[in-house]
């Protein structure tokens, strides 16, 4: 999204028809300026009335967002304005996307008067303007918020034929155009100088789509004539993101239909989406009455298909989710309420029903999903249903009757046989209510549930967007998650606390009570190795109590061990309640490993390597349709060779972080976030307070190592708030790793608040490559995104929001995935703790997932990504005792180019045979001590036509004498490409006035020679030390400078002399002469530094 683009409200009011025109094709008129002064051109004739005011808005696709073309056509509509604050509603309803969108108005345009004109546009993003087939304005590009403004152009009175052309990327959009003319100062063009196209006729059509939702029929005034096999073409069906390529036929059953049938790749029509139909006028379409006009309509929507995971089919109002839903916290006797409920819509103001309601819903799935049976948003809506109290439970007799919600999205009122028991605000935390007193004494009890979401961003909404889009998705209102009851003693268990402590060989365990529960209850918690107790103690309710586990058996992803957990409260006469539970030994702290701060499991160094999982599903959205599916996903994880996942801007339910301990995940847990915030407000208070809470109920849960506070600046109000929050949540759970700030580097972050356990930065490509600090670890907390299109597995048309390059294959996908996560290898080895991969699954639009959305392609090959990502955690594990090659002995090196030859192309390579050769402006000059090569600053430099240093494994070292000439600019010696930037460079830096020895971002600066002077010879040296991760430079032989950094680029090209990568992209061309440049295996020492710059030869000493 462009920096600082917003969205606005509605384009303005339709005037007459929705109709379809004729797509026009791009003309050279548009291109070709008009004159200054150019002479009037002739008014067209006045219009006559049924013309009507406004102009045609023929709406398409572009087949790229750099491509501003007129790809595919999807509707259209009579627009009244072209100076629009908003234009993101209408592009979602004509075109079923807000991105790589082009639109043309066309019509007439009226001039009050002779004279001199003067036309303005700004735009998001680009635009053009034609009058009379003559170019006005141009300014058909992807930028955005550019004023343009026109030559001026003479004009007659009356009507003249006006094209204006829009492109839209993505972001915000918008249109303001404005004239002055004879006797009027500049001002927006005015609707009513708008004037439609002659002869605008739009025929009458009835569509409705089929229950297959690959139909739609099309009923029109008169029998068919004729319908070309390419009427196709002129044909749009638009639902949501979902753009048909069909075909078209005369209908068997109808003479007076079309039927239009979807392309074999193409997404059917969605259970109750919103569907339009439009034809141009121009597919030579016949009717018994002559051609077939243009038309535009919303079809009825007949369609029972939505796009469904394998696990559908297994879904019934039987079986909806019937496991126990809080595996850490369980009883014998519960009663699932999943299944059919009555469903309506309802207002805010409304009164409570008394009967029951129109509709019904498939609980737990929200109403937008295809399994909800409803599959529409509504702001308000109720829910209903009745249960019985089984007699067994006592209910009323020393037990109370219990109702959980798992969660319900976002504010909640219950009642229970009419009487408010419960309300509750966030989508994301489980809540219950006592409802004992609610009930009848015996029959049938009422339950019914009131909830508002308007899905409003000011609140904690994650993902979810009431115009889903891009990166945003379609949201999940009302029950989300299993609704159960159970029947508890008045001493009762309310939640536990389960921490486990590795230096004590304990758990420590605290039972929270229910409010009924009397302050001398007492609690027996006993650990059980299977069916062997190892522990047990016995204490008071609400204190922390101390499970002894000696010699533990730890919990680690490659060994998921979980200890059970039986729990005893006895109330005395207020009864004896009694639940299972579970628990995992482990610790997660950051620690100096090397001298280099690290993430440590269980004392040991560790590499989170994860995906980013957004948990949605194109059945279920936020509600996986089974378990079996919620626990496909971390399987996937598994086989793929993944140790964590980073579950991004969604809580899940209970059984999700049930699996991840299970199988064996490490979690990186983030806050749902919002995007509109400010300091102070309630809604920010109540953000803050939901996010205590999310902590709160999840403190017990093995496989969360670490909370994330922020996202990308999303919803951030100040950068001291940020850090003040990760302080609260690291004290509130002291157990977990704290990330203050997620992408902190990236978007709307207010910046770094230097608080928390990690520094964490999103790069796309990436890897991102922070640096550690002094407190904190560094993670890579997003990066990656290649995209693979695998039909018939998409939502909607293929497209969609990806981050890197596209690929047309599971080969090159994997490619491409292992080629990038090889970065991380040597990073992982050295600064690097953590990296999240985005991302597990393609959602909706986004296309760069491993798995397809619908989950039934792996669209990697399974056995390179397990490889590569094992590579890479075995390299984090290794951290601190990084055993190198011991590396070339003497002075020579591994290559050496002496560049003392006067003549030619070639620089010979004395040591290795790697010769080099000159490029561009690169000329023979004399040396310190005999020749050397002069390069221009700009095109000259040598490549060596090899790597020749492998520094993914080995320590290595580069020298070069040096002359610099010119300081205006970087220039680099030595250095070796990468993919995107240079491996290393051995450079002056022109921003710190400075010679040094860098990475990209990170630069180890000679400050103890100080600024050094053009004219004269310095003999470089920079080396890089696996050991200690260290970046050393050498001015005439001694060391000048150093500092800490990861290597940030594996080769992915020659060593050269004289210029520099970066961004994929020559760069640095070195301005001056460089002579005797070596390249070494290993890290020389001060003294062979030393010698090396005396030109005195010795015996290496140490590596």
């Amino acid at each position: 999204m462009s920096p600082g683009r917003t969205r606005i409200p509605l384009l303005g009011r339709v005037r007459g028809r929705l109709v379809v025109l004729l797509p026009l094709l791009l003309g050279a008129a548009l291109l070709t300026p008009a004159p200054a002064g150019a002479a009037p051109t002739a008014a067209s004739p006045a219009p006559a009335a049924a013309d009507g005011l406004g102009l045609r808005g023929d709406y398409y696709r572009m087949s790229s967002a750099t491509a501003l073309d007129f790809a595919s056509y999807t509707g259209t509509r009579i627009d009244n304005s072209l100076h629009v604050d908003d234009l993101l509603p209408t592009l979602r309803t004509y075109a079923g996307t807000t991105d790589n969108v082009a639109v043309r108005w066309t019509g007439r345009l009226e001039v009050p008067a002779d004279g001199a004109y003067t036309f303005y546009i700004k735009g998001d993003n680009g635009f053009r303007m034609s009058l009379d087939g003559t170019s006005v304005i141009n300014h058909w590009t992807t930028d955005w918020d550019v004023q343009t403004t026109s030559e001026a152009i003479t004009l007659t009175a009356g009507l003249h034929d006006l094209v204006v052309d829009y492109n839209q990327g993505n972001g915000g959009a918008y249109l303001h155009t404005e004239w002055s003319g004879p006797g009027f100062a500049r001002r927006p063009l005015p609707d009513s100088a708008l004037h439609l196209p002659a002869g605008f006729a739009p025929a009458d059509a009835k569509a409705t789509v089929g229950r297959t939702g690959r139909t739609a029929t099309v009923e029109l005034p008169s029998a068919l004539a004729s319908v070309p096999a390419d009427a196709a073409a002129h044909l749009a069906v638009v639902s949501g993101g979902t753009l048909w390529h069909p075909t078209v036929a005369k209908d068997p059953k109808n003479p007076a239909a079309l039927v239009v049938t979807a392309g074999k790749d193409d997404t059917p029509v969605s259970l109750n989406a919103d569907v339009r139909v439009s034809y141009d006028g121009k597919g030579g379409i016949t009717t018994a009455q002559g051609g077939l006009g243009p038309f535009s309509v919303v079809a009825q929507n007949d369609s029972t298909w939505y796009f469904a995971t394998p696990w559908a089919k297994d879904v019934s109002a039987d079986n909806a989710l019937p496991e126990y839903p809080r595996p850490q916290l369980t009883r014998k006797n519960w009663q699932n309420l999943n299944g059919t409920w009555q469903f309506q819509a309802t207002a805010q103001d409304a009164a409570l029903p008394t009967g029951k309601l129109t509709g019904k819903i498939l609980v737990p799935y929200p109403m937008e999903s295809g399994l909800s049976g409803v599959a529409r948003h509504h702001d308000w809506s109720l829910y209903q249903r009745t249960f019985t109290v089984p007699h067994g439970w006592k209910v009323g007799s020393g037990n109370r009757l219990r109702l959980n919600f798992g969660a319900v999205d976002h504010e909640t009122w219950i009642y229970v046989n009419g009487k408010q028991v419960a309300h509750h605000v966030g989508g994301y935390e489980e809540f219950s209510a006592d409802i004992t007193d609610a009930l009848s004494r015996r029959g049938q009890q009422t339950l019914l549930v009131k909830v508002k979401d308007t899905t409003d961003d000011k609140y904690a909404v994650g993902k979810q967007s009431a115009a889903p889009s891009g990166i945003w998705y379609t949201p999940t209102s009302g029950i989300w998650q299993t609704v159960w009851m159970e029947p508890v003693p008045e001493a009762a268990v309310d939640s536990l606390v389960l921490t486990p402590d590795l230096k004590d060989d304990s758990l420590s365990v605290t039972v929270r009570p229910t409010a009924t529960t009397p302050g001398t209850a007492k609690v027996t918690a006993t650990a059980y190795a299977g069916k062997r107790p190892v522990g047990s103690v016995t204490g008071r309710v609400g204190t922390a109590l101390r499970v002894p586990v000696k010699k533990p058996h730890l919990w680690s992803p490659d060994d998921p061990y979980l200890y059970d957990l039986k729990v005893t409260v006895d109330g005395g006469r207020s009864g004896k309640d009694r639940v299972a539970s579970y628990f995992g030994m482990r610790s997660i702290e950051v620690a100096p490993v090397g001298g280099v701060n690290k993430i440590l499991l269980n004392g040991r160094p560790t590499f989170v390597m994860s995906t980013l999982d957004q948990g949605f599903w194109p059945d279920g959205l936020y509600t996986a349709p089974t378990d079996e599916a919620l626990k496909s996903d971390l399987v996937e994880h598994k086989k793929l060779g993944f140790n964590a996942v980073r579950k991004h801007i969604k809580v899940e339910p209970a059984r999700w972080y049930y699996w991840a301990d299970r199988l064996g995940l490490m979690v990186w847990q983030d806050m749902p976030s919002r995007m509109t915030a400010a300091a102070g407000t309630p809604e920010t208070q109540t953000w803050i307070d939901q996010a205590h809470e999310i902590v709160d109920q999840h403190l017990s849960t093995p496989s969360i190592v670490m909370w994330t506070i922020m996202n990308e600046g999303w919803g951030e109000w100040s950068k001291s708030a940020t850090g003040e929050l990760a302080d609260a949540v690291k004290k509130q759970d002291p157990s977990r790793l704290v990330d203050a700030h997620s992408g902190v580097n990236c978007c709307a972050s207010k910046g770094d608040s230097g608080r928390g356990d990690v520094i964490d930065w999103h790069d796309y490509h990436g890897p991102a490559n922070p640096a550690p600090d002094a407190a904190r670890a560094a993670v890579d907390g997003e990066h990656g995104g290649y995209s693979y299109v695998v039909p018939g597995h998409i939502l909607g048309t293929a497209g969609g929001q990806d981050y890197g390059d596209a690929a047309t294959s599971t080969e090159e996908l994997t490619k491409a995935y292992v080629e990038n996560t090889r970065k991380l290898i040597q990073r992982a080895s050295c600064g690097l703790s953590g990296s999240v991969y985005t991302q597990i699954t393609d959602v909706e639009g986004e296309l760069n997932g491993l798995l397809t959305y619908d989950r039934k392609v792996v669209k990697v090959l399974p056995g390179p990504v397990r490889d590569i990502n094992r590579q890479v955690i075995a390299a984090g594990a290794a951290s601190g005792g990084t055993d190198v090659p011991p590396g070339t002995p003497g002075l020579s090196g591994v290559s050496w180019w002496p560049l003392h030859q006067q003549s030619g192309t070639v620089a010979d390579d004395v040591a290795g045979g790697h010769d080099g050769t000159l490029k561009g402006g690169a000329t023979w000059t004399a040396g310190p001590h005999g020749g050397a090569v002069q390069l221009d600053g700009s095109t000259g430099y040598v490549d060596a036509g090899a790597p020749v240093l492998d520094t993914e494994k080995g320590d290595y070292s580069v020298a070069a004498w040096v002359r610099l000439d010119d300081k205006g600019h970087f220039s680099t010696a030595v250095s070796l490409d990468g993919d995107r930037n240079s491996v290393f460079y051995l450079q002056y830096a022109q921003a710190d006035k400075r010679f040094a020895f860098s990475f990209a971002g990170s630069r180890a600066l000679a400050n103890t020679i100080g600024e050094p002077q053009t004219g004269k010879w310095y003999h470089l040296v920079g080396s890089y030390s696996h050991r200690d991760g260290t970046l050393r430079v050498y001015v005439d032989g001694t060391e000048a400078g150093s500092t800490r950094a990861c290597n940030a680029e594996v080769p992915a090209g020659n060593l050269v002399i004289g210029r520099g990568k970066y961004n994929g992209a020559p760069v640095d061309h070195w301005a001056g002469a460089l002579a005797d440049v070596h390249a070494y295996d290993r890290a020389l020492s001060a003294a062979e530094v030393a010698s090396l710059a005396a030109r005195e030869p010795t015996a290496p000493t140490g590596r």
